[in-house]
């Protein structure tokens, strides 16, 4: 009805301002909306999964295989898993207990699965020790799903008036967005808007200093909206969402956890397995990228041995970007990439693995 209420006041609008171009505004401005509709973006899903059925179809390379879910959200991807291949053995990860309970109520009881309340860079490795076999697959969907962003209690998003919480797991995280708004000193702030590449960031920070306390997503929206009076709103929408964005990593260390896991994955992931990561902004991709080719996140160089051939744990098999319709279909995959890379036989070590080489539960491949 909402949508139908819109479509009639597009034409409505349209046809009294210009008449003449009265069948334009149908096509141009209800098609839109009709084609949303039809194409089923008016649901009533937890989230809309991007690239599931790639995701799916790069990830299962062994039936007989154990495969994690880092990040279970509604249970797009699991649930597709488990249809698609109803005898492999599926753990998913997450750790909102929101989003578990929904994937539950969409998957149902299935003894061929199970899930894990707690974050994937700890989760991946509990599960590998308790099944006591390296997994087949892994699939990562980073960043937040779309009824997180949609929930204005969660704080994270600017269109809502919200608490200043943007935290993923209530029981796994303890600091809040209004903690580091209110607490960081201007330099950290600084730096932090910096890193997600926020042109205007020294002074973004400057101006929430200047306006503590804040209490509420409405009030750090305008504060950093009255930064860039001159910005067009375009520009300004724009800086909202990497500000936003920068604070939710932050809260919920979310490239901290991601760097840990990409270290540890080597290890995890017998060869011939799959890794699949689908990063939403270049900070994610950058470190994924990297280590897919060289091994580490921090190094843009792939190791070589004597003869000078490059080796390293994985072998890179697609990077992919969703298609123009299921960017019609769902607009927040705009920005989405999925990577996938294959675990090689090469023995592998991260820093971090040599300095636990003396744990023999499993083999560090």
């Amino acid at each position: 009805y909402y949508e139908g209420a819109l479509i009639t006041l597009d034409c409505m609008l349209f046809c009294f301002v210009h008449k003449k171009f009265a069948l334009i505004s149908f096509v141009g401005f209800s098609g839109r909306r009709l084609q949303r509709i039809k194409s089923g973006i008016i649901r009533k899903a937890y989230h809309v999964p991007v690239l599931a059925e790639e995701c799916v179809d790069w990830l299962v390379t062994d039936v007989d295989g154990l495969y994690i879910d880092g990040t279970l959200g509604g249970g797009g991807h699991s649930s597709l898993l488990l249809k698609r291949y109803p005898e492999i053995e599926l753990c998913s990860i997450d750790q909102d207990s929101i989003a578990i309970a929904a994937a539950q109520e969409v998957i149902g009881n299935n003894e061929r699965w199970q899930t894990y309340e707690t974050n994937f860079d700890s989760g991946i490795e509990q599960i590998v020790r308790e099944k006591n076999r390296l997994a087949s697959g892994v699939l990562l969907d980073l960043g937040v799903s779309s009824r997180q962003l949609d929930d204005a209690e969660r704080g994270f998003s600017f269109r809502h008036l919200g608490p200043l919480d943007m935290r993923l797991g209530k029981d796994q995280t303890k600091i809040t967005a209004q903690d580091i708004i209110n607490d960081w000193e201007q330099n950290n702030l600084r730096l932090l808007f910096r890193e997600n590449d926020e042109p205007m960031a020294s002074l973004i920070a400057k101006r929430i200093v200047a306006a503590r306390p804040i209490t509420n997503t409405l009030e750090l929206k305008e504060i950093v909206e009255n930064a860039m009076p001159r910005s067009t709103p375009k520009a300004k929408k724009k800086s909202l969402a990497r500000i936003f964005q920068a604070i939710r990593i932050a809260v919920n260390d979310e490239l901290g956890a991601l760097e840990r896991i990409l270290n540890q994955l080597p290890s995890l992931i017998k060869p011939g397995g799959r890794l699949v990561v689908l990063a939403y902004h270049s900070l994610e991709d950058r470190r994924v990228k990297r280590a897919i080719r060289s091994g580490d996140f921090r190094s843009t160089q792939p190791p070589q041995d004597s003869f000078g051939n490059p080796i390293g744990p994985w072998r890179s098999l697609l990077r992919l970007s969703p298609s123009e319709e299921e960017i019609l279909q769902n607009p927040r995959a705009r920005s989405a990439r999925l990577r996938v890379a294959e675990r090689t036989s090469y023995r592998w070590s991260s820093p971090d693995q040599l300095r636990r080489k003396n744990d023999d539960d499993y083999e560090y491949w």
